[in-house]
């Protein structure tokens, strides 16, 4: 048995990036829907930012579960 560890720090690699960046933006996604409940003119700016980050993150999920189910 002969393992391609250039393959395998390949895919922790980009494993490791794909989950802290979608931490992160799932992240901003509860810093701005905290901010709709402020008040004042950019509660509706907050409001859509934090649902485009949600829908990134439920976009990731769901092509990562087509990828398994393929």
């Amino acid at each position: 048995m002969d393992i391609d560890w250039a393959a395998l720090g390949q895919v922790f690699g980009v494993s490791l990036l794909a989950t802290v960046g979608l931490v992160g933006v799932f992240t901003l996604g509860i810093v701005a829907s905290s901010r709709t409940t402020t008040g004042g003119g950019g509660a509706a700016l907050a409001r859509t930012s934090a649902y485009a980050c949600f829908a990134v993150c439920a976009a990731a999920v769901a092509y990562g579960i087509y990828l398994i189910a393929a």
